[in-house]
């Protein structure tokens, strides 16, 4: 079984990207990004209704991190500090040497490459350093650009499920992509 401590917290650079931990300053900046319809129209979770509910969440992460059970950043381009997405690992299995990557952008930074970037990034840091076996992603199959990014990134489908989740009163249908460590490396 793997064991992962997020302490201190890894920072990570790309060539046009920060990818840092989130702070209660970034709450206004997360509110928009998960207030935004658009944004979250194929993620099952409640809009945030309030900067309150984006500083609370980033406390819930940072919780959460502080006892090694998720890991997640914020992406800010290199040149400004305020954040234009997030990016992570959630339901993270270190039994099965395995975590769910999980990503949004603001739709002021997206179609640019900024999420590919990133990707690129984090599963190289959940290879080379948290030693994962495999990364999966789980996206609403009528979420094209997503599954744009993890093709590109070199995950295959796995799986179709119907109706497999029950979200405001409806059914939902999700997609799993899997990435193993030796695929594309």
């Amino acid at each position: 079984m793997l064991t992962f401590d997020f302490a201190p917290f890894p920072t990570l650079r790309t060539e046009r990207l920060t990818l840092r931990q989130l702070t209660s300053a970034d709450a206004p900046a997360l509110f928009a990004i998960r207030s935004d319809p658009q944004v979250m129209q194929y993620i099952p979770r409640p809009l945030a209704t309030s900067v309150a509910d984006s500083a609370a969440f980033i406390d819930t992460v940072n919780d959460a991190m502080g006892r090694n059970e998720l890991l997640n950043w914020g992406i800010a381009l290199r040149s400004a500090a305020d954040i234009i997405g997030t990016i992570g690992y959630y339901r993270l299995q270190p039994e099965h040497h395995r975590a769910e990557i999980g990503y949004m952008l603001h739709p002021a930074h997206q179609g640019q490459g900024f999420m590919q970037e990133a990707v690129a990034a984090v599963l190289k840091y959940g290879f080379d350093t948290l030693h994962l076996h495999s990364v999966e992603g789980v996206i609403d199959p009528r979420n094209t650009a997503s599954a744009q990014v993890l093709k590109r990134a070199g995950f295959v489908q796995e799986g179709f499920f119907r109706e497999n989740e029950l979200w405001k009163g409806k059914f939902l249908d999700t997609v799993y992509y899997s990435l193993l460590c030796t695929a594309n490396r």
